[in-house]
C-alpha cells in the first residue's frame, strides 16, 4: 500500500507552523516568510541555490509523489471561496503536478491547472480523503501538503506514515500549533533528528510497524 507523507514542514521552537493573521497580503501571518528562509536558500527552491543536507532532505518532498491533499487555507487566503477567479497561489502552472485534493466545508467545482494539477474540493473526514486521494495516486504516495491543522488532524488519526518537521530557530509566540492534541506522538513513530549549519533541525518520524 501506499505511503502516507509530509515533508518539509516548518515548525518555530514554540511550535507554530504559520503565524496570524493569514491574508492575502501575509499568508504566513505575522510569520512571514522566516519558517522557510532555510528552504529558499537551497538548490531545490531554485538555481543558484546551495547544495548540502537542506537541499538534499528538503528534495525528498518530490520522490513517489502521485497526489497531495490540502487544507483551504493552504489553497487560498480567507473568502478565496468567493472570488470565482481564484485559483490558488501558485499561478496557471502549480509545483503539484498531480491530482490535489482540497478539504472545505463549501462545494467547489474541480478546477484543472497546467501541469498535471487539477484540483478537487472534498467535505470528508481525513480517512475519507485519503482514500480517494490513493485511488487518483496510481500506486504511488500521497502527500499531505498542509497546513498545520490539516497535518494535525492527519496524525491524530493514525493516517501518516513519514512525517518531516524543520524547527526553525525562532519564537513566533502566536499563529497556529502542529503538536496540540498530539500528546506521546513518539510511542508510535521512531525518530531522527539531523541539524545542519542553516540553523535548523530536520526532525523525521516513521511510523513503528505492527506486529
Amino acid at each position: 500500500m501506499s505511503l502516507t507523507r509530509v515533508h518539509n514542514l516548518s515548525v518555530s521552537l514554540d511550535g507554530f507552523a504559520t503565524g496570524e493573521p493569514q491574508s492575502l497580503e501575509a499568508p504566513f501571518g505575522h510569520a512571514g516568510e522566516r519558517l522557510h528562509e532555510w528552504m529558499f536558500a537551497t538548490c531545490f527552491w531554485g538555481e543558484g541555490g546551495a547544495t548540502g543536507v537542506d537541499d538534499a532532505i528538503a528534495r525528498r518532498h518530490e520522490e513517489g509523489i502521485g497526489a497531495e491533499i490540502m487544507g483551504a487555507n493552504k489553497f487560498g487566503p480567507p473568502g478565496w471561496h468567493d472570488d470565482p477567479d481564484w485559483k490558488g497561489w501558485w499561478g496557471p502552472n502549480p509545483p503539484f503536478h498531480t491530482p490535489t485534493f482540497v478539504l472545505t466545508h463549501r462545494p467547489h467545482d474541480p478546477i484543472e491547472m497546467e501541469g498535471g494539477t487539477t484540483f478537487h474540493f472534498l467535505d470528508a473526514t481525513p480517512a475519507e480523503a485519503l482514500e480517494k486521494a490513493r485511488a487518483a495516486a496510481g500506486g504511488k504516495d500521497v502527500r499531505i501538503g498542509g497546513g498545520a491543522t490539516v497535518v494535525r488532524d492527519f496524525v491524530a488519526a493514525g493516517l501518516v506514515d513519514h512525517l518531516h518537521l524543520v524547527q526553525v530557530p525562532i519564537v513566533l509566540g502566536r499563529g497556529v500549533r502542529l503538536w496540540d492534541g498530539l500528546a506521546a506522538l513518539e510511542v508510535d513513530y521512531t525518530i531522527e533528528a539531523v541539524s545542519t549549519p542553516s540553523g535548523v533541525t530536520h526532525l523525521t518520524f516513521d511510523r513503528r510497524p505492527t506486529a
